[in-house]
């Protein structure tokens, strides 16, 4: 009888303190977690969702890869030797320097605006000014240059960071055996200075993944996009808070594996170095387009 009894005492406490809470946050977790939403019409918004996100996977990689391609070769262009080469290493930090200081979205807006007009004046080919490539539509291609064009700029600084820390004596021992300079830079210095710098790449990659919500302004239908479309519809952000999960199964992941890199790194120089590690590459913290360190 006084197990019985005191039942109804252990529900009264409930229902005033932990059970009043959460029904006052019944408005809010309607807003942002009603997966009735999501399952409406044989799940047709989860599915729309998934598919906006594997939009985004394809711009993240496609234009990710090229981006540490293009960085890459701004890169070499900043180091080439002698007065000679002089006017090709400004245009490569003048680039570097107009890319790095223009935000993305501007980007964006230009290279949609201007190539299609360029192709209907003639100017340029048609496949180029409006490129559908591989059964994919023009704003996904404006997306991909768009930002290959601006995070190739932040790349090209990582690469020159690691380049710069790889020790003089490394290309001086490769011209005593004879090799060129590009001879000692792709086979020699590259590639040490490619293994310093891949926590900030991925870094940058993180950042470079955010941004792509951004070419939902052209026209896009990614996930933030389609998020947006059935916030209209249902005055319901369900769909969006969604698509927010689903970036941090892939970016928390993503930053956990440089931390761990960064880590392995500075284990790595403490050991060679008698106890004083080395500090990391500039760059290392990383940076996007939208807001701040990753």
């Amino acid at each position: 009888m006084t197990v019985l009894a005191e039942i109804p005492l252990i529900t009264d406490l409930w229902n005033s303190t932990i059970g009043s809470l959460w029904d006052s946050t019944d408005t809010f977790r309607t807003q942002y977690f009603d997966f009735d939403i999501l399952s409406d019409n044989d799940w047709e918004n989860a599915k729309g969702t998934l598919e906006g996100f594997w939009q985004t996977i394809q711009l993240s990689l496609i234009a990710g890869a090229l981006s540490l391609a293009w960085g890459l070769v701004l890169a070499m262009l900043r180091q080439l030797p002698g007065k000679a080469l002089a006017p090709v290493r400004g245009l490569a930090i003048a680039y570097i320097d107009a890319f790095r200081g223009i935000p993305l979205l501007l980007v964006l807006l230009l290279v949609s605006g201007s190539l299609g007009a360029l192709a209907f004046e003639g100017v340029i080919p048609e496949s180029i000014g409006i490129p559908r490539w591989f059964g994919k539509t023009d704003p996904f291609w404006y997306g991909i240059i768009a930002i290959t064009l601006t995070y190739g700029a932040y790349m090209a600084e990582v690469y020159r960071a690691g380049i710069e820390a790889v020790p003089q004596g490394q290309m001086e021992a490769a011209r005593s055996l004879g090799m060129s300079h590009g001879q000692s830079m792709r086979q020699v210095i590259v590639p040490q200075a490619v293994r310093k710098v891949i926590p900030p790449l991925l870094n940058d990659f993180i950042a470079l993944m955010k941004d792509t919500s951004l070419v939902s302004v052209i026209g896009f239908v990614e996930v933030v996009q389609f998020g947006r479309d059935v916030q209209s519809e249902t005055f319901n952000s369900t769909a969006l808070s969604f698509g927010a999960l689903l970036f941090l199964l892939v970016t928390i992941p993503l930053a956990r594996l440089v931390d761990r890199l960064i880590a392995k790194q500075q284990e790595r120089y403490t050991r060679a170095g008698g106890g004083v590690a080395e500090p990391a590459p500039a760059g290392a913290a990383g940076t996007g387009q939208t807001g701040g360190p990753v």
